[in-house]
């Protein structure tokens, strides 16, 4: 198991510095401190426009 980092954007989480192949299974784990700061730094910062982006899976050989 691997840990990754990420953001929640939209309700999306977007994964920051790294990709992972299509189709993978992931499991998410927050703690209820990060999650109440989480909160409070939406709700101070101003709104700005979320760019999503495609995993694309890489080919082996």
């Amino acid at each position: 198991m691997k840990a990754y980092r990420g953001v929640v954007k939209d309700g999306v989480i977007v994964l920051e510095g790294s990709k992972l192949p299509e189709g993978t299974v992931v499991t998410v784990t927050v703690s209820n401190g990060e999650l109440v700061r989480a909160t409070i730094t939406s709700a101070f910062a101003p709104r700005r426009k979320t760019q999503k982006i495609r995993l694309r899976p890489t080919p082996t050989t």
